[in-house]
């Protein structure tokens, strides 16, 4: 399984800092996150920085690990834009973009102060997937229109295609075995993984613990091709101590995660220099 670190907060060169130590230390993954200015206690205070400006130095100081943000908001971001930063991002990292993706986070002012974007969870649904479509069919190199619930554009061409060809998507997907939703578990079916979350009103107590990831898993098996590779992505909090952490990243594993995200957002007590430390820590790996 592999692992990776998300650099919750930090100045630009703090965050570009630790994506280069995370690889130095054998980490598999750096991510930063999407947001502009949040409405929420604790955090409306906290600088946002663009995504992609972070992963592309990154990209540039690192050779190996894989770049990605946890997670990116496409319902904000204007489709024909957010293909061309990932296209950059994309090349200058050699193929090492992965797009985790969800609706955005609704106290986000990008929403809430801005006329004419959608605040509706539906709305925010329906133009993720048109995002995602409009995306799709810029990887092919040829010209395409489009015609989305909310998108409708005429003709684009991206003549250059990414380094594989496409980048991984990874959308968020809530699990409740009692009232699966559908249409976001049908999403993930038809990208390349999944970011499990279960109902929670904070990050952490909407991470999917291994019961739920094992649900998930067997939900899925029966409704996708299992020769197509499928990443689940799942975030949480490895104990200090190396035997507890060896323990809840094999249950992970054992519950058919194939990635494990360190995910740490209270920022009344995360600071940079935690996640530093976190970046250098020996992993605990098997």
């Amino acid at each position: 399984m592999k692992i990776g670190l998300i650099g919750s907060y930090g100045t630009p060169a703090q965050m570009v800092r630790l994506a280069r130590e995370a690889e130095q230390h054998g980490w598999d993954g750096f991510f930063t996150w999407d947001g502009v200015n949040l409405d929420e206690e604790g955090f409306d205070s906290v600088p946002c920085y663009d995504p992609f400006g972070i992963l592309a130095a990154a990209a540039v100081v690192t050779e190996r690990i894989t770049l990605g943000a946890m997670v990116f908001a496409p319902p904000r971001h204007r489709p024909w834009e957010l293909a061309q930063r990932a296209l950059t991002v994309d090349h200058l990292s050699g193929g090492r973009l992965v797009l985790p993706v969800g609706v955005g986070t609704p106290t986000d002012r990008a929403f809430l102060s801005v006329h004419g974007q959608p605040s509706a969870l539906r709305d925010r649904a329906e133009l993720l997937d048109d995002v995602l479509g409009w995306l799709e069919r810029s990887w092919s190199g040829e010209e395409f229109s489009f015609e989305g619930t909310h998108i409708s554009t005429g003709p684009f061409r991206f003549p250059q295609r990414p380094v594989h060809g496409r980048i991984p998507v990874w959308p968020v997907a809530v699990w409740d075995a009692a009232r699966p939703p559908q249409r976001s578990l049908d999403r993930a079916l038809r990208w390349d993984g999944v970011v499990p979350q279960v109902r929670g009103s904070n990050p952490d107590e909407a991470e999917a613990g291994p019961d739920a990831v094992a649900e998930l898993v067997a939900w899925a098996a029966s409704r996708r091709d299992p020769a197509t590779p499928w990443e689940v992505v799942v975030q949480g909090k490895l104990s200090a101590d190396d035997g507890e952490a060896r323990e809840q990243l094999a249950a992970a594993a054992d519950a058919g995660a194939t990635w494990w995200v360190e995910s740490w957002w209270d920022p009344g007590t995360v600071t940079p220099e935690h996640l530093l430390t976190l970046a250098r820590r020996r992993l605990p790996r098997g």
